[in-house]
C-alpha cells in the first residue's frame, strides 16, 4: 500500500515507520511543502504540537486543528482513507472513558484534539473514505529520547535511574493512576484497522491503570536506584489527569490488546 505518514520524526511516527517498512511510504513534517496525497491508499496523520503545557492557543489550533482539517478534506477529495492520532487528554478529569462520554479538555492541546474529533466524526458521516481516530492513552516505548519533559514516566524514570541513581517523583504519586500502553500495541491497532471498513473513534489503551509510584518502584528496583519525592509545580497540577483507564468495549469489536 501507499501510505503518507505525517509526524514521522516523532516518537509514535518513528515506530510507525519501522512497523510499516514493507509498504511504500511518504512523509510530511510541519514546514515542508504541502503534502501531495494523490494516489495514496492511506494517510496516517500523527503530526501535531503534542506538548500538553503549550499555552500559545493560536499556534496549537493552527497546527493541530486547522491543518488537520485541511489535510482530511484533501484526502477525502482524492479518495484517500485517513487515520489520525487523537488523545485521552480530552477526557480531562472525567472518570467515564467511553468514546461517547462528555469531553472535559483542560489544555489548548486537549481542546485541539477534541475539536478535530468532532469535525472528523461529522464529516465521516457523509464521506465514502474511512476516517479513523485513535485516542491514545499514555503511550511509552522506543524513540522517546527527544520528548524532554513530555516523555512517559517509563522513559523518564529509567533515564534518571541509569544516569543519577535517583528517581524524582511528585508527592502523592501513589494516587495518580494512568493507563500506560506500549507503543507496539498502538502500532498494531493502526495496522489492524486497515482492514476495518468502519469510520469512528476508538480508545487505545490497556484498560488497566497503574500508579506512577508503582512504575517508579519497579524501575528503581531494576536499576538499584532510590526514589525521591518532590512537590508538583502548580502550573502542572491544574491540568493533571489523576486517573485514566481506557474503556475498550468499542475497540474489542475489532481488536484485543
Amino acid at each position: 500500500m501507499k501510505i503518507l505518514i505525517t509526524g514521522h520524526k516523532g516518537f509514535i511516527g518513528q515506530n510507525m515507520v519501522e512497523a510499516l517498512s514493507d509498504h511504500e511510504l511518504s512523509f510530511y513534517e510541519w514546514g515542508d511543502f504541502i503534502p501531495n496525497v494523490e494516489g495514496l491508499d492511506w494517510c496516517i496523520h500523527l503530526g501535531a504540537i503534542s506538548t500538553t503545557t503549550e499555552t500559545n492557543v493560536e499556534k496549537v489550533i493552527d497546527q493541530n486543528y486547522d491543518f488537520s482539517r485541511w489535510l482530511l478534506v484533501e484526502c477525502n477529495r482524492k479518495g484517500v482513507n485517513f487515520q489520525y492520532a487523537s488523545s485521552a487528554s480530552i477526557y480531562g478529569l472525567n472518570t467515564d472513558f467511553r468514546e461517547d462520554a462528555p469531553a472535559n479538555p483542560l489544555s489548548p492541546y486537549a481542546w485541539s484534539k477534541f475539536l478535530f474529533d468532532r469535525y472528523a466524526t461529522k464529516m465521516a458521516e457523509h464521506w465514502k473514505v474511512r476516517v479513523q481516530g485513535f485516542r491514545y492513552f499514555n503511550v511509552y516505548g522506543p524513540h522517546e529520547d527527544h520528548k524532554g519533559d513530555q516523555a512517559s514516566p517509563y522513559h523518564t524514570f529509567t533515564e534518571q535511574a541509569k544516569n543519577t541513581g535517583v528517581i524524582k517523583l511528585f508527592e502523592g504519586s501513589d494516587q495518580y493512576l494512568r493507563d500506560f500502553v506500549p507503543i507496539e500495541s498502538v502500532v498494531a491497532v493502526h495496522k489492524r484497522f486497515f482492514d476495518v471498513t468502519a469510520s469512528g473513534i476508538w480508545n487505545v489503551g490497556t484498560g488497566r491503570p497503574t500508579s506512577f509510584e508503582s512504575v517508579a518502584r519497579m524501575i528503581a528496583e531494576k536499576y538499584n536506584a532510590r526514589v525521591e519525592y518532590i512537590p508538583m509545580p502548580e502550573h502542572i497540577r491544574k491540568q493533571y489527569q489523576a486517573y485514566t483507564c481506557a474503556d475498550l468495549t468499542k475497540l474489542r469489536e475489532h481488536y484485543t490488546i
